[in-house]
């Protein structure tokens, strides 16, 4: 790959130390090279927008937008972005959730000096990385619920808007907040407060909130 120009990524962890080690895994690479970072999952989508990578490294645990929440909108107004997941969670659930936002990577963080740069460049030549506990949760998991007589592809609970919504009611914005953030009026952010309250069998913002935190969207 070094005849070609070098792969451009952006780098999205709220942890500026995170961000520094990657970055110098990453650009010591002649094939790869870190164009942009961002601090949270709103400021990847600005930067990927701007920049135009041909990969993103995302974080899961991430202020205003997830890393998950960054990819499903990355994957929708930049489908052919390249999308890893770089995490210190070993977690089925954030796992499959990651496959299904349209990551085609998932990359543990305390590995990373070893897989990192193998899954930037699988993910460049359009083909999935995903470490040995991934992979066989990905079967087991598939062969437990067709067994089951599942949808191995069925959808959630709640929609990826009322789960946006969810995180930041979560880390405490206002009604007003969350619809400047998001575009949307006022009205529209309490209608999906009210969804979700009635959907989760929730009460109010402190029950949101310990949702929001067993779900992983926002940390304790």
């Amino acid at each position: 790959m070094t005849d070609r120009e070098p792969a451009r990524i952006l780098l999205a962890d709220d942890h500026a130390l995170v961000r520094r080690g990657v970055r110098l895994i990453l650009d010591s690479e002649p094939d790869l090279t870190v164009v942009a970072e961002a601090s949270d999952g709103a400021e990847a989508i600005a930067q990927a927008r701007t920049e135009r990578p041909d990969l993103a490294i995302l974080d899961i645990a991430m202020p205003r937008l997830t890393g998950l929440q960054a990819a499903r909108e990355l994957s929708r107004i930049l489908p052919d972005l390249r999308i890893l997941i770089l995490t210190m969670y070993d977690n089925e659930q954030y796992f499959f959730e990651a496959l299904k936002a349209g990551a085609s990577g998932y990359v543990l963080k305390s590995v990373a000096d070893r897989d990192l740069v193998e899954a930037c460049r699988a993910a460049v030549r359009g083909e999935p990385f995903l470490y040995p506990g991934a992979v066989n949760a990905l079967i087991r998991n598939y062969l437990e619920r067709v067994a089951d007589g599942e949808d191995p592809a069925s959808g959630r609970a709640i929609t990826d808007r009322e789960e946006e919504v969810l995180k930041l009611v979560a880390e405490g914005h206002s009604s007003k907040e969350i619809a400047d953030l998001l575009v949307i009026s006022v009205k529209t952010v309490e209608r999906h407060r009210s969804n979700l309250l009635q959907k989760l069998g929730l009460r109010d913002r402190l029950e949101l909130t310990r949702y929001a935190i067993r779900a992983g969207l926002i940390e304790p």
